[in-house]
């Protein structure tokens, strides 16, 4: 029996449903194939039965790739890092499809990573399927004007086209773990802004939901001083508070904040 390990965040799926669905959700033959964390390897088994031109694996855990060395031979190729520390970019020359189910302590540091180091031009993924805890998936898809609208929401949504496929209950993991899951399917989008720097979005963001539940006159005074053409030009009442503004809205203060 292999032993979980909590500082990791490991809970292994084990509802063979779950994983019979999560596979059914993009054709992977003769694909590129990244998994992150693949842990036991229940998951790697039904993405080998796709048939795969390559599958690469990321997992931290030496215990763990030691077993899926035994379990699975040269069938896969195994990257014994952690995904914080790897340069997404580099893992291959294809496009990969990739399947994650992330740890929950890092879930939200490793989406909000890819999407800063995203390139306008050529996407290094196909398409993520990956399990955040319940609470994250409802702040990525909520709508502004909600209490769980925020930074990570507008991050994900900026160049990524985001559906929910299915909620999963603690019984389908091992250890259960204490809350709900979420399986999202990420997809990239065609049109979207184009920043001279992607983190110019993730300084605006943070700037205006550091308080979130003040007006939004502070933070906006402090990116733009008091700047009444940028009042005008994006129609802003400065008596809102961070989760009234939309998406768009952040991406155009976005635009606003690269033209100082």
């Amino acid at each position: 029996m292999i032993k979980a390990k909590k500082s990791l965040g490991q809970n292994f799926l084990i509802n063979q449903n779950i994983l019979k669905k999560i596979v059914s959700l993009i054709n992977a033959e003769d694909k590129y194939v990244l998994e992150i964390g693949p842990g036991t390897g229940n998951l790697t088994s039904y993405i080998l039965k796709n048939n795969p031109k390559k599958l690469l694996v990321v997992e931290k855990d030496k215990f763990l790739v030691s077993h899926l060395k035994k379990k699975f031979a040269s069938k896969i190729i195994i990257i014994n890092d952690d995904i914080l520390k790897i340069n997404e970019k580099k893992l291959s020359n294809e496009k990969l499809i990739v399947f994650g189910n992330l740890p929950y302590n890092i879930s939200t540091e490793i989406l909000a990573k890819w999407i800063i180091n995203l390139d306008h031009k050529n996407f290094w993924f196909e398409a993520l399927i990956l399990m955040f805890q319940k609470e994250v998936a409802d702040r990525i898809l909520s709508k502004f004007n909600s209490s769980k609208y925020g930074r990570l929401t507008i991050l994900a949504n900026w160049k990524l086209e985001i559906s929910k496929v299915c909620d999963i209950k603690p019984g389908s993991f091992f250890p259960k773990p204490k809350v709900d899951s979420s399986l999202l399917l990420f997809k990239p989008k065609k049109i979207f802004y184009r920043f001279k720097n992607s983190k110019n979005l993730e300084k605006v963001t943070r700037i205006f939901f550091n308080q979130r539940r003040k007006k939004i006159k502070t933070p906006f005074n402090k990116l733009f001083n008091g700047n009444i053409n940028v009042l005008n030009n994006l129609n802003i009442d400065l008596n809102l508070r961070p989760h009234n503004l939309s998406q768009d809205i952040y991406y155009k203060l976005t635009e606003e904040f690269e033209k100082l």
